[in-house]
């Protein structure tokens, strides 16, 4: 009886967040899964399509796009966020001057809006007064199209036509990419810098006993004691990255998605679909094939990935 009150008790408590939750949250996503079954229109349903829209999500090569290069742009983003990141906590976890200053520094820009961030690197790739044309200037190299250029980046480093699908992402795209990695460092060092600081010093102080190099102690305690943290980032930097928005629209338009669509996203096209064209069935329905493909990836991240997981 005692449990029983208990419990009941708990749940009062929990009731206001669990409202607020089941209002805004679960309420929207059943709305927005009926809403992918019809053709619904910027005046409401016009009929009962079924598996139609999900179906076309299928056929649209549009969508395929689209997703290639959202898979582009995760591939460039996540290896960048992963070395980066563990590499600058790293260096910030020393003894050094003003390292307290250095990391609100790097912390900046998480806190900062992304609609002012992008404004702001739009400038510095701008192709005629941009800092990166200036910078490349310095070394003798010529200026590039930063956000104009629809070549793939690996065409453009062998200076010949690969086979579809091997030429890389569009210089625009991994323009998009090298931001996001500069957005991403702050919160990232973070969570590295709190990982670096829980690993027993013990450790450290046996493998200098043992004469071990600074790399042979990263490499075999180091590394491996930051596993969770890593893995964790991973999959967070995975998620996020398949909803990237705001850059594409603020950077490469108008028309955003642009050039040739070769930034042109999958969450940019869902909202594309849904609110320049009103096919609210057919955005929803890409929305929850993203969620399934990001649940998809996810699973495989944690069956896979979590197997070089050292929680000890």
């Amino acid at each position: 009886m005692k449990a029983k009150q208990i419990f009941l008790k708990a749940m009062l408590f929990l009731l206001p967040a669990l409202a607020i939750l089941f209002i805004f949250r679960f309420i929207p996503i059943l709305y927005a899964f009926r809403i992918s079954f019809y053709d619904w229109g910027i005046a409401g349903p016009k009929a009962f399509v079924g598996l139609s829209n999900y179906i076309e999500v299928f056929k649209d090569a549009k969508f395929w796009q689209s997703l290639i290069n959202t898979f582009w742009y995760v591939a460039t983003v996540l290896p960048g966020v992963v070395f980066l990141s563990l590499f600058i906590a790293v260096l910030l976890n020393q003894q050094i001057k003003m390292r307290g200053t250095f990391r609100t520094i790097y912390f900046l820009p998480d806190v900062t809006s992304i609609i002012a961030i992008s404004v702001v690197w739009k400038w510095i790739y701008h192709p005629r007064i941009g800092v990166a044309n200036y910078a490349l200037s310095l070394i003798g190299a010529g200026p590039l199209r930063w956000l104009e250029e629809s070549r793939g980046v690996f065409e453009m480093i062998f200076q010949r036509d690969l086979p579809a699908g091997f030429e890389g992402p569009s210089l625009a795209l991994f323009s998009l990419s090298l931001m996001t990695i500069w957005k991403s460092l702050g919160y990232n060092v973070l969570i590295y810098l709190a990982g670096l600081q829980n690993i027993p010093n013990h450790y450290y102080e046996s493998a200098k006993i043992d004469g071990a190099s600074s790399w042979q102690t990263f490499r075999h305690i180091t590394w491996p004691l930051l596993s969770p943290t890593t893995f964790y980032i991973f999959i967070m930097t995975t998620i996020t990255s398949f909803q990237v928005f705001a850059p594409v629209w603020m950077m490469t338009g108008p028309p955003a998605g642009g050039p040739l669509g070769t930034t042109n996203v999958i969450v940019y096209y869902l909202y594309d679909m849904a609110f320049n064209y009103s096919k609210y069935g057919y955005g929803t329905a890409i929305a929850f094939v993203l969620f399934l493909i990001i649940l998809g990836l996810t699973a495989v991240q944690k069956k896979y990935g979590e197997r070089g997981v050292h929680y000890e």
